[in-house]
């Protein structure tokens, strides 16, 4: 896995070993970025199930001021730490090492996100769960573009119960990306 645009381009990135997390592919990522370009610079970026950061570096990479990384896995923790220092990028990074209900219940009180991302495990409601408690948080207004990467099967016919609407789906062969804002 590499940084694909941006400061921090073609710099290789430490996954933890095993299956532990699933890291979003160079192509998927690149067709997401191309999305998400415009709304990059000077943003604040939130990535939610970090994994190994990828996402949020490239972020951080491609414009991005700051980034908060969550991630309950001590190892891809310790990867994400390694990659933002090996990458330059750790002085405007905050990496919060617990659940991320938790965490996003902690951040209650920020400034909005520009954007957040959310990569959770597939088929275990927990995009649903997440997006419950972002729908009653300071750091998500009607200019807050969230990001869920699912399974092509996951079902978000709640979001209207939560006061979102879908504004974009981009689907691949075995997953998507859905572009959800304050309705």
């Amino acid at each position: 896995m590499r940084v694909i645009a941006g400061s921090a381009k073609s710099m290789p990135l430490k996954t933890i070993p095993g299956m532990e997390t699933r890291p979003t592919t160079d192509r998927i990522k690149e067709t997401l970025f191309n999305i998400l370009q415009p709304y990059l610079c000077q943003s604040r970026f939130l990535d939610i199930f970090a994994g190994s950061g990828g996402i949020g570096i490239e972020a951080l990479s491609r414009g991005a001021d700051f980034c908060v990384f969550i991630e309950k896995n001590r190892k891809a923790v310790k990867v994400i730490e390694e990659n933002l220092k090996f990458t330059k990028l750790e002085g405007r990074a905050r990496v919060l090492s617990q659940d991320a209900a938790a965490a996003l219940l902690f951040l209650d009180g920020e400034e909005p996100f520009d954007c957040i991302f959310m990569d959770p495990p597939y088929r275990k409601s927990l995009e649903e769960q997440m997006l419950k408690i972002l729908s009653n948080v300071s750091y998500v207004d009607r200019n807050t573009l969230i990001i869920v990467e699912a399974s092509l099967d996951t079902d978000f016919s709640y979001l209207e119960d939560y006061g979102f609407a879908i504004a974009r789906e981009k689907k691949y062969k075995t997953n998507m990306h859905v572009f959800i804002r304050k309705a």
